[in-house]
């Protein structure tokens, strides 16, 4: 066998056994609202109010889940990590990553009240991986 078929079969075997892990080993049970390359599946989620939405990080890369500013009336701020406003969720992950979701990881948040809550992944904010959660009665 010659060198260029040799690398070529040892390669494609050793790459075959990770394809599984590239996944987060996340299933479709484990949440609600899944992180792929660079999009939120889905994009609009419906909750009621005092439901806990799930995040799943299924993709190989971190994501964040940092809500925009603009929250209903009286709602409390979401952010991986536990920020307490975008402005420094944004600082924290520009110093230290701070608020990454690792692949395979979830992060949950509790909507307490009705209204449209628009967020979106700090590293992958320009390629528009942005979501919005619509909270009813």
């Amino acid at each position: 066998m010659d060198r260029r078929a040799f690398l070529t079969t040892v390669g494609t075997g050793a790459v075959l056994p990770l394809s599984g892990c590239l996944d987060g080993g996340l299933s479709d049970d484990d949440y609600d609202i899944g992180m792929s390359q660079n999009a939120f599946l889905p994009e609009e989620y419906e909750a009621s109010v005092g439901e806990t939405v799930v995040w799943g990080n299924n993709g190989s890369r971190g994501h964040t889940v940092t809500a925009y500013g603009s929250l209903p009336k009286g709602a409390a701020y979401f952010a991986s990590g536990g920020y307490d406003g975008p402005q420094t969720a944004r600082e924290e992950w520009y110093a230290s990553g701070g608020g990454d979701i690792s692949p395979g990881e979830t992060y949950e948040h509790t909507f307490e009240i009705a209204g449209r809550y628009e967020y979106f992944c700090i590293p992958h904010e320009s390629k528009d991986m942005i979501g919005a959660i619509v909270v009813t009665d």
